[in-house]
């Protein structure tokens, strides 16, 4: 048999599909899904206070209650003291400097003869208020005073009424305390520049007692210049006599407003008092005077033994009882 016959005859080899022939790749390893990355926007756990403090125990405390923003009876305090603030600003640069230059250049004879001119002016003023308050007696008192002091005290310059064997001293009435001995309320304590410490009910009866000598007598009490001289000298005499007086009273002061604003206070409450016959309550005299900068355990005592001193040093653990 030839070769090619051979060839022929023999069986074919076996060729194996393409794919069989290829190696398999191994299959990707399962990879676990990475865990979510926290949100940024996430809230931050609240931060204690106290690293060491049960939060339990926090959660349990009552939540205290809020500081009034105010001192009792004073709920202008704000704007108050912003006021009080400005006068003292110009009380430096001006009030101050103008009353000791008043005091240094007017002799002392003066000062008092003119402080009693004044004085005597407003005599009738406070006999009109005692005839709307029902006291007779104490406004013929009043008129015999300015009477005396209008004619033998040479227009009021000399004081003969207050003098040994008529003992009529002057006292302060206005309409004001009229309001007061019919019952009227004091309203919210205000601080004003070149007023000073006062009420609503004060200052509402302001112009009242104003009104008094323009209205009963007209000339020379509306004029201009009397209206000026009559508010600027008093004043002035007034700030140079009680200078010594004020620095003593903000000398230590903790709060020279709470201060100020207890003393004064307490006065208007005693005067008011003695209109209506009758002892302040200790109420019109507790907190509305205390210094809000007091001590925790500072008193309430309705009355100041001293008028000057600051009621935020008062204690009752080491004043003497």
């Amino acid at each position: 048999m030839s070769l090619s016959l051979l060839l022929l005859s023999a069986p074919a080899p076996m060729i194996a599909p393409a794919r069989d022939m290829q190696t398999e790749a191994p299959a990707p390893p399962v990879v676990a899904p990475a865990p979510p990355r926290p949100s940024q926007e996430a809230p931050a756990a609240p931060e204690l206070a106290d690293p060491l403090t049960d939060p339990a125990t926090v959660a349990a405390q009552p939540v205290p209650a809020k500081a009034p923003r105010h001192a009792k009876g004073d709920p202008l305090e704000g704007f108050n003291r912003k006021m009080f603030g400005l006068h003292q600003s110009l009380d430096k640069a001006i009030y101050r400097p103008a009353a000791m230059g008043y005091k240094h250049v007017a002799p002392k004879p003066v000062r008092t003869g003119l402080r009693h001119f004044f004085s005597n002016l407003t005599e009738p003023v406070a006999f009109v208020n005692y005839l709307l308050q029902l006291k007779f007696g104490k406004a013929g008192r009043t008129l015999v005073r300015f009477t005396v002091n209008s004619t033998l005290g040479v227009g009021g310059v000399l004081d003969l009424a207050k003098t040994e064997g008529i003992n009529i001293p002057h006292h302060d009435n206005s309409f004001g305390d009229t309001l007061a001995r019919y019952g009227f309320g004091p309203g919210p304590y205000l601080f004003l520049p070149l007023v000073g410490p006062t009420t609503l009910r004060d200052i509402l009866g302001g112009p009242v007692d104003g009104a008094v000598l323009p209205i009963a007598i007209g000339k020379p009490f509306t004029d201009w210049r009397y209206q000026v001289s009559s508010a600027v000298i008093p004043g002035l005499d007034l700030r140079a006599e009680s200078d010594d007086e004020l620095r003593a009273l903000f000398g230590g002061a903790v709060d020279p407003y709470a201060t100020l604003r207890s003393v004064w206070l307490q006065n208007r409450a005693a005067e008011v008092a003695a209109i209506r016959h009758r002892k302040a309550p200790p109420g019109e005299l507790d907190d509305p005077m205390r210094d809000p900068d007091a001590p925790a355990g500072a008193s309430n005592a309705p009355e100041l033994s001293d008028p000057l001193s600051d009621p935020a040093a008062h204690n009752p653990a080491t004043t003497p009882r």
